[in-house]
């Protein structure tokens, strides 16, 4: 329990203390404590009418504080006072509390902790009133009044010092929206010519041609920093007032607030705020990187079409970029390069480096992938040679060569004509990709019955053309494998299952059934039924596992590939009938796979490492009774598996599947499942 925290004590008439926030009882008047009470207090002058209000002047009490504390819930002077300060900015008495309105950052718990708060910074304790205030000009007073003369937070608890911390970052985000708002007044002073005030925030569409030059001169800015803020300013005002509001109580920070207006450039007025609508409940606990996913999504579902001529328009603009690092190393890197060829090429890299691993080259992965990616450029090949001859030579072949040999020492040419290597065994050769990496398509798009977005892990969300084209590119090769997911209306796993090929008899049978073409081969069929490329799924006729979603059908419309079929079993998102439960520590192929397919990610706090590159590790420690099952256990990379271990954190799963991590200071921050696209 934090420093200046003590438990709540009974209230009067041994009645348990209520909640902080709630009214006192007005005590009874046939009350023998009470009257006793008052007639101690008429010996030191006249007692106090509770009808009569007391008036401003009125001199402190002198009784003894002891016996009040003893008496009734205590709430400090200072909490007091800026709850009352609080109600007269607006915010009703008893509200409840809402999570969004934490500020940037992960939402902390919202629980009030009853008990005696003692110190300055006591209203910024966990759900209390100065904890949940939006940002403002008062909140920062009461920040700076909460560190005190010194700034050593004297008789805070842990907790309160992450309150304030928090009311910072909402003042902060709070300051540069008004920034902002002066900006939007400054371009309805400096209209371009022709452009007259539009719509109900009455900015016109562009500015004046030195309007640029004189706000970079005010700020002491670029050119471009004092453009980009006048556009900002501009898009807040006029297309994204939900973005606007939320920037304004300090629920998001600039960085966001630039992350949402430059996904929605694109849009007119109506469309951005249909598409900030669909993120801004959760915008304010997602990391950068997980808003940045979710408006993408948010774009391409209301308008694909746009999205698409986007990314059309941008292959346009590839292109290959150096620079030079801080360090005095180098960078090289390609820019608006096609989606499936940059899945294969980093598919390579990665199948390369680990022959390099393989080979005793030294260095982690991410150092190897480097060194594989400049072999591939280069054709050379970094796999350390064999031991020296007796001689002194090095033996010819891959790898071989003379120390001044192309590469230099510890390496040389992957062949007499200085070619890349070939790619190394199960990477591939060509655009069409082996699905090792997980592509996620809505059904209904592959389908062509919505256009709705897919997802690449470590690319982020794809518009529905790309996922249909990647979909097919992956279906020409036969190491591909598929999988269906089944998801609630909010995008949570309830259902999955891995395709397996029709077997043999089967496709026998159905051949003997139906007659086909005259070279044996039934013809790709496309959703409609009708000759052609394309995707189908459709019922197999056979029972599913109990409690799951059937065996389906899937037709990828590849050529001479084989029917697939798919069972799909049950992802609890309540409570566990431990159906995939391992018997030892380690989880089996499904469990561990299901795991995966819930979260996606690791379930630490704003991480977003894949949950294929994480562990599965038990919530409840299987060496204290814990299960090897859904119900205990879910990725976590090693960091924050270290992380759940430390015994100043505690972490708990709930039976859906969330995650809730509580921290040293007491603040709880929570890990959903991951909501894939619907």
């Amino acid at each position: 329990m934090p420093p200046g925290l003590d438990p709540a004590g009974p209230g009067r008439d041994e009645n348990p203390a209520g909640e902080p926030g709630e009214p006192v009882p007005a005590p009874d008047a046939d009350d023998e404590d009470w009257l006793a009470w008052c007639e101690a207090a008429a010996e030191h002058g006249e007692p106090w009418d509770p009808d009569e209000e007391e008036p401003d002047s009125a001199a402190p009490w002198d009784y003894d504080l002891d016996a009040i504390i003893a008496e009734c819930r205590q709430v400090t002077a200072e909490e007091t006072a800026a709850a009352a300060r609080a109600a007269r900015l607006g915010l009703p008495a008893g509200q409840p509390i809402p999570l969004a309105r934490r500020g940037p950052g992960q939402p902390g718990s919202a629980r009030l902790s009853p008990g005696e708060y003692l110190s300055r910074a006591a209203g910024f304790a966990a759900g209390m009133v100065l904890d949940t205030m939006p940002g403002c000009g008062a909140l920062a007073g009461f920040a700076a009044e909460a560190a005190g003369d010194d700034d050593r937070f004297d008789g805070a608890g842990d907790d309160e010092v992450a309150g304030v911390i928090s009311a910072w970052d909402r003042v902060e985000a709070y300051a540069s929206a008004r920034k902002h708002a002066a900006v939007a007044e400054l371009i309805r002073r400096r209209p371009a010519p022709g452009c007259v005030p539009e719509g109900a925030a009455q900015v016109p569409a562009g500015w004046d041609e030195f309007t640029v030059k004189e706000l970079a001169a005010l700020l002491a800015e670029s050119r471009g920093a004092a453009e980009g803020l006048l556009e900002l300013a501009r898009d807040l005002a006029v297309k994204l007032p939900g973005t606007s509001a939320a920037f304004r109580d300090g629920i998001l920070s600039r960085y966001k607030v630039q992350i949402i207006a430059c996904a929605t450039g694109l849009l007119d007025p109506d469309e951005a705020r249909a598409a900030e609508a669909l993120v801004l409940g959760r915008a304010g606990r997602l990391t950068p990187g997980g808003l940045r996913a979710a408006i993408a999504r948010a774009v391409m579902e209301v308008a694909p079409a746009k999205a698409q001529k986007r990314r059309e328009q941008a292959a346009r603009d590839a292109r290959v970029q150096r620079w030079a690092e801080d360090s005095g190393n180098a960078a090289l890197m390609g820019r608006e390069l096609p989606p499936a060829e940059v899945l294969a090429a980093d598919q390579r890299i990665s199948a390369w480096a680990r022959q390099l691993m393989a080979a005793g080259l030294e260095g982690d992965m991410d150092v190897l992938r480097a060194r594989a990616y400049l072999d591939l450029l280069l054709g050379k090949d970094s796999r350390p040679r064999r031991d020296a001859g007796q001689d002194g030579t090095k033996p010819d072949g891959p790898g071989g060569g003379g120390p001044d040999g192309p590469g230099g020492s510890g390496s040389g040419p992957a062949g007499p004509d200085g070619a890349p290597p070939a790619p190394p065994p199960g990477s591939s050769g060509g655009a069409g990709f082996a699905g090792r990496v997980t592509v996620t398509v809505p059904l209904a798009t592959l389908l062509n019955l919505a256009e709705r977005p897919g997802e690449i892990p470590g690319i982020g969300p794809i518009d529905p053309a790309l996922a249909r084209d990647l979909a097919a590119a992956a279906a020409q090769n036969p190491k591909t494998t598929w999988c269906v997911t089944v998801t609630d209306e909010q995008g949570h796993a309830i259902g999955h299952g891995c395709a397996r090929p029709e077997p043999r008899n089967r496709r026998e049978r159905a051949k003997r059934r139906k007659p086909g073409p005259p070279d044996g081969r039934d013809p790709p069929r496309g959703t409609s039924g009708t000759p052609g490329p394309g995707f189908s799924f459709t019922a197999s006729g056979q029972h599913g596992p109990p409690g799951g979603y059937g065996t389906w059908k899937l037709r990828t419309g590849a050529g001479g590939q084989p029917d697939l079929l798919v069972t799909l079993d049950p992802i609890p998102a309540g409570d566990c009938d431990h159906r995939y439960q391992a018997k030892g520590h380690d989880p089996g192929v499904k469990l561990r796979h299901l795991s995966q397919v819930r979260h996606a990610t690791c379930t630490g706090p704003t991480c977003r490492r894949p949950s294929t590159q994480s562990d599965f590790e038990h919530n409840i420690p299987y060496e204290a009774g814990g299960r090897t099952c859904l119900c205990n256990g879910g990725p976590k990379c090693r960091h924050d598996h270290r992380l759940k271990q430390d015994p100043r954190w505690k972490v708990e799963q709930l039976p859906d599947g969330t995650f809730r991590w509580t921290t040293p200071s007491g603040r709880q921050y929570a890990t959903e499942p991951t909501r894939y696209p619907i």
